[in-house]
Order: C-alpha cells, then sequence, then structure tokens
C-alpha cells in the first residue's frame, strides 16, 4: 500500500491506507452490477477489476495545516471483535504507516470523524493493560453533536455478540474518548480552524458531515460516506444499502456533485481505491471524475 499525497495551498493531505483496493460491493451498491458498471467505462481501469467487480479502499487522511494536525476518520481498528471476518480482531499495520508518513500518533492534535460507523472510528481506540484507551492522547475528538445522539438513542438496548452493532462501536471506540474528556461535540457547519470547516451532509447518516479544505484560492472536500465508490459520481442515484435515509442521501449526493463541478474542487473519497482524488465534471446529464 502506497501513500498519496496533495498540496492544496498550504495545507497538505496525505492518505493513510488501512486496507486498499478491496475487490465486491456488491451488498453495498446492489445497482452497480458488472453489467450496469460496464456502461461506465472511465472507471477502468483504477475503479473496477477485470470481474467488473468495484473496488474500495479503507483509509485515514491526515490534513496538515500550518496550526494544526487532523486526522480525518480512523478506519476500522485492530484487535475489535467483528461479525465481518476481513475486519474482526484484524493486525494490521495502520499506526506504523501513520508513522511512516511521517505523522506518529503524538503529533495528531485533532481527530475529525465524519460518522459513527464501525469503519470510521476504529483507530480511536487501541486495546492497552485489558481495556479500550484513546489511541491520540494529545488530540482533542470532533464528533457531530446529532450523530451522536442517534446513534446513543440506537444503542439504547446495549451491545450484541456480533461486534458490529451501534452498542459495541460507541462501547469500543467512542465511550473511552469521552471518558478520557478528549471528546467536544460540534454543530455543523463548523470551523475546526483557518481552512477547516465540516459541512453537514446528512444521507448516509443523520449527522453525516463533509470536510471542507480551502488554502490560497484552493479548495477540496473529503466526501467521508456521501457517496462509497465512484460509480455514484456517473450514477448518483444508485443508493449505498447502509444509507439510514437513501432519499436525503441522493439529494446530498447530487448538490455535492453539482458544487463541485462548479467549483473545481478537488474531491477526495473516503473509500475510492487508489488514486483517490479528481475533479467532477459535467458528463452528458451527469458528472465523471477526472483523476488528479
Amino acid at each position: 500500500m502506497a501513500f498519496e499525497s496533495w498540496q492544496l495551498g498550504d495545507i497538505r493531505i496525505t492518505k493513510i491506507p488501512e486496507q486498499d483496493r478491496i475487490p465486491g460491493m456488491k451488498a453495498l451498491l446492489p445497482d452497480a452490477s458488472p453489467a450496469a458498471v460496464a456502461a461506465i467505462p472511465w472507471l477502468r481501469p483504477h475503479f473496477v477489476n477485470e470481474q467488473g467487480k468495484l473496488l474500495a479502499s479503507i483509509h485515514a487522511f491526515v490534513v496538515e495545516t500550518p496550526e494544526r494536525y487532523l486526522l480525518v476518520d480512523t478506519c476500522v481498528g485492530n484487535d475489535k471483535p467483528r461479525s465481518y471476518a476481513g475486519w474482526d480482531r484484524m493486525q494490521g499495520p495502520f499506526l506504523a504507516m501513520l508513522e511512516a508518513g511521517g505523522y506518529p500518533a503524538e503529533l495528531i492534535d485533532t481527530v475529525l470523524c465524519t460518522h459513527m460507523h464501525v469503519d470510521h472510528v476504529g483507530w480511536n481506540t487501541r486495546w492497552l493493560d485489558g481495556r479500550w484507551v484513546p489511541t491520540f492522547t494529545n488530540a482533542r475528538y470532533l464528533f457531530s453533536r446529532v450523530e451522536y445522539q442517534h446513534w446513543q438513542a440506537e444503542s439504547q438496548e446495549g451491545a450484541s455478540e456480533d461486534g458490529m452493532d451501534p452498542g459495541t462501536v460507541l462501547a469500543d471506540s467512542v465511550q473511552p474518548i469521552l471518558d478520557a474528556g478528549l471528546a467536544d461535540f460540534v454543530d455543523a457547519p463548523f470551523d475546526v480552524c483557518p481552512g477547516v470547516r465540516l459541512l453537514p451532509t446528512p444521507g448516509h447518516t443523520p449527522g453525516h458531515v463533509s470536510v471542507e479544505l480551502t488554502s490560497n484560492g484552493h479548495s477540496a472536500l473529503i466526501t467521508g460516506d456521501l457517496m462509497h465508490h465512484p460509480c455514484q459520481i456517473a450514477r448518483p442515484n444508485w443508493a449505498a444499502s447502509a444509507d439510514e435515509d437513501q432519499d436525503q442521501a441522493r439529494l446530498t449526493r447530487n448538490a455535492v456533485l453539482e458544487r463541485s463541478a462548479g467549483n473545481g474542487e478537488l474531491l477526495l473519497g473516503s473509500h475510492f481505491a487508489t488514486p483517490t482524488a479528481g475533479r467532477i465534471v459535467r458528463d452528458g446529464d451527469s458528472y465523471r471524475l477526472v483523476l488528479e
């Protein structure tokens, strides 16, 4: 797995991969059959394999500004019991990758979670001395207040044995941050620091946010899960099975694509396989991604 980096004025963005070029998203994007995907030729060779399966990635972004070292989303994490075999008690080199990219854990001063699904909060914590503790001890963790309240309500029945339910995820990846006094709940839109803003992009989850970056006349948007794969650029009405409100997710996705095509910003997909970023341009009555 290789690093990708982008310079945006005074802001540097670096992708830290946990898993890259993972084949198969059939359950997540049921409309994206091999035949349907074949009608979008620009997806090849980077985002679709030879069998027509969608390729995905799980990664974080480090956003380095003149004032901050921010980590956007924290992937799946190690040691966590999960029902999905590929994520169950993982033993991956994410922290070593982070350090190899020039960002040891102690350097991170801000953690931003676009939402609280299992593959976006995992490295919030790590297993140490028989308990879950914050991974980034020098950081403030910013969570959407709406997002947290939603999942707190969803988890009232408690954790189940499969390790994927909201109660379990909150217990092992969010509650330890609250217990350590490192959490800040914010309401989007929210200015994190100069050049970094959280934007409300609901639909996938009620409190989902994306991260807007601006510097010296340049702009970028880290999507979170407002889209999962570049095929949704060409087919923005293809909903993800994991979207809490599919109609709202479609509205949000279309609005973001129209915005991005209009302002020429760099779009960084939170699950886009390498290469991960590009510019949105109009393509007939839809859109396509021009790689950066």
